[in-house]
């Protein structure tokens, strides 16, 4: 197995290993990279805003005084803090315990996919579900954490706003997106097929096991090898004698065509 395959793999009949549908470590190093760059800018975001700011939204999980939001770029987006224990964007009411156990499933199911059939993906599937992964991780570690989610960004145009969301929210909505664009318009830029087979040889073509008589590994009946030591029948037949260059004809004395 080479030192870039990971994954599950069948060995080739030429003796070497066939990556069959597994990941290489680049693409499992830009996934993972990916998945903890929005696991930290999303946990480092939420911990600076609820020390920094004071509730902004209604809440059954903590009773306190509501401060109006705090403007960033003037109305359009702002600060406005909230607790939410529901799914993504507040959605679904209290059911933190049943996401909490959701997530935890689609991140398995995520990761397993990007081991095992990585390297049948484009590098473009890999980025979405790095975004995935970050955005489920970040949002369950506060559920596990605290048992609800830290969510702060407030967007819109007068009344009319969007749901407040954090950046594990936006990283999962960026990631649906581009699972819908991959769905509609195909895996752009996966690799062919020819590309996923790493390291398998066919049978006689130098790379594995040698095909009989080929003289790249055993010698066939009655053919000599590289070495000049006789394979399986190398003995001498009817009217040769073995030498070490080959063999040689029998010479005749007279010209009767007896031995002499």
């Amino acid at each position: 197995m080479t030192a870039t395959e990971v994954g599950d793999g069948t060995r080739g009949a030429g003796g070497g290993r066939r990556a069959v549908a597994g990941t290489t470590w680049p693409r499992l190093a830009l996934f993972t990279g990916l998945a903890a760059a929005v696991v930290i800018a999303d946990q480092v975001s939420k911990a600076w805003v609820d020390r920094s700011f004071a509730l902004s939204q209604a809440s059954d999980i903590v009773a306190a005084p509501l401060a109006p939001p705090t403007p960033v770029i003037g109305d359009f987006v702002r600060i406005a803090k909230g607790y939410n224990n529901g799914a993504i964007f507040s959605l679904f009411g209290s059911s933190a315990s049943f996401f909490a156990i959701a997530s935890l499933v689609a991140i398995a199911v995520i990761l397993w996919y990007e081991i095992t059939r990585g390297g049948r993906a484009s590098i473009l599937l890999t980025l979405t579900l790095g975004l995935l992964m970050g955005g489920a991780i970040g949002n369950e570690i506060d559920r596990i954490r605290l048992g609800y989610v830290i969510d702060f960004v407030d967007m819109g145009i007068g009344t009319w706003r969007w749901y407040t969301f954090n950046v594990a929210d936006a990283s999962i909505s960026v990631s649906i997106v581009l699972l819908l664009l991959i769905g509609i318009v195909g895996d752009v830029g996966r690799p062919p097929e020819s590309a996923r087979a790493v390291g398998a040889g066919a049978p006689g073509d130098g790379r594995g096991a040698s095909a009989p008589g080929d003289g790249r590994g055993a010698s066939a009946p009655g053919e000599g090898n590289a070495s000049g030591t006789g394979g399986p029948g190398d003995a001498a037949g009817p009217g040769e004698t073995g030498a070490a260059a080959g063999s040689a004809e029998p010479t005749n004395a007279g010209g009767d065509g007896r031995p002499g």
